[in-house]
């Protein structure tokens, strides 16, 4: 049988990344269930995979051993990342992007002028906001709770 704790994550990333169409929906009223494959958005799976399995170890192994230790560090590490520099890197992106445009426009006869575009949060980033990372951490502790109150021998 497979590991509860890796069951607990898997399942709380695929509920993150299923969640995120029905969020994007609800503030766009748009429909793109290709947002289940995409990075960024609301909320995080990476923060909810890594803390459902952190909140899983504390309450089945205690938050005193090593086995927590590793994954709080793990956990912290991931959701710094996904916010600081995947973020970070996807705003860059962006304006690489309005780069080519702009060389384009230089080379055609009839040049138009240059809009620069300010990122757009829904769209497909590398890294989250803040608030994605708080939203997919939120979001594994409570399948970390959930996932040890539903396995635990009684």
């Amino acid at each position: 049988m497979m590991n509860k704790g890796v069951i607990i994550a898997l399942s709380s990333i695929g509920l993150a990344q299923a969640l995120k169409i029905p969020i994007h929906y609800a503030k766009t009223k748009e429909w793109k269930p290709d947002l289940f494959l995409a990075t960024g958005g609301m909320p995080s799976s990476h923060s909810a995979g890594v803390s459902s399995l952190t909140t899983y170890i504390a309450l089945t192994k205690g938050v005193r051993t090593v086995d927590f230790a590793l994954s709080l560090v793990y956990g912290m590490i991931v959701m710094y990342d996904a916010q600081g520099i995947r973020r970070q890197t996807g705003e860059l992106t962006l304006k690489v992007n309005d780069l080519d445009e702009l060389i384009d426009k230089i080379h055609e006869d009839d040049p138009v002028e240059f809009e620069e575009k300010s990122p757009n949060p829904l769209k497909e980033m590398l890294g989250h906001q803040p608030k994605e990372v708080l939203g997919g951490a939120l979001l594994g502790a409570l399948m970390g709770f959930a996932g040890y109150h539903l396995t635990k021998k009684r």
